[in-house]
């Protein structure tokens, strides 16, 4: 995903390979609604389901998708369920320690909200699920 707010992404890239994997196999839980894990989930491969009361709201397979930034940013508990629905792969850092030390993190974060935003803006002026 590239951003003009982060100049050099591979840089980006690297510091990602860094950081620990965590694998789940299709239907389980990633992170779950109500809990607070600290942790930023960076889908690495693979495809989950985002879901709110029941109810599936999205479908991510896109490399570099953010789960857990709401928690984390607003210190609350995470606001849905995050499922797999084939094996996926996900980096993960401790939040509050990478958006503390690292700008780069907290511009990505902000870019990649900042865009899924928009992305839902434009689904419901559409009528798109």
């Amino acid at each position: 995903m590239a951003t003009p707010l982060i100049p050099d992404m591979a840089v980006f890239q690297r510091k990602l390979a860094t950081l620990p994997l965590a694998t789940y196999q299709a239907g389980e839980t990633v992170l779950s609604a109500a809990s607070t894990t600290g942790r930023l989930l960076i889908l690495k491969e693979g495809a989950v389901a985002v879901v709110k009361e029941g109810l599936e709201i999205a479908r991510v397979t896109e490399p570099g998708a953010v789960f857990g930034e709401l928690s984390v940013l607003l210190d609350q508990p995470h606001t849905a369920d995050v499922r797999a629905l084939e094996a996926s792969q996900f980096h993960v850092a401790d939040a509050a320690t990478i958006l503390r030390i690292d700008p780069i993190a907290l511009l990505y974060v902000a870019t990649v909200r900042g865009d899924r935003a928009g992305t839902a803006s434009r689904q419901r002026q559409s009528g798109a699920p």
